[in-house]
């Protein structure tokens, strides 16, 4: 179940796009975070072990089930990455009526 919050979003930019593209950043910027903590830990992990890491990674061949549960994981970050977009284009889809739709077409026939 996808939740959405309510209500107009605030804006700090004279466009909406601008807005977009710092939400979009600071999502980025949120991944990009979680993973330099993530690579820290393994490399001290893997150190305080006495473990080649690097000559690991460079011999490291991934197999199926690895593949798809990485483009699984990167599917995630991009649903996250584009969440506002995605959130704007429902909310302007769901505005259009049959009535808006029919009023729109009278405008034109009218001339």
């Amino acid at each position: 179940m996808v939740r959405d919050a309510k209500g107009k979003r605030p804006g700090f930019y004279e466009t909406p796009a601008l807005d977009q593209m710092m939400s979009m950043i600071m999502v980025l910027a949120g991944e990009v975070s979680v993973l330099a903590d993530h690579v820290d830990s393994i490399e001290r992990v893997a150190a305080a072990n006495g473990l080649d890491l690097a000559g690991g990674i460079a011999r490291l061949a991934l197999d199926q089930d690895a593949l798809e549960a990485r483009e699984a994981r990167r599917q995630a970050m991009l649903d996250r990455l584009f969440y506002l977009m995605r959130k704007e284009a429902a909310e302007a889809a769901n505005q259009e009526s049959s009535a808006g739709y029919i009023a729109v077409i009278d405008e034109i026939a009218v001339g």
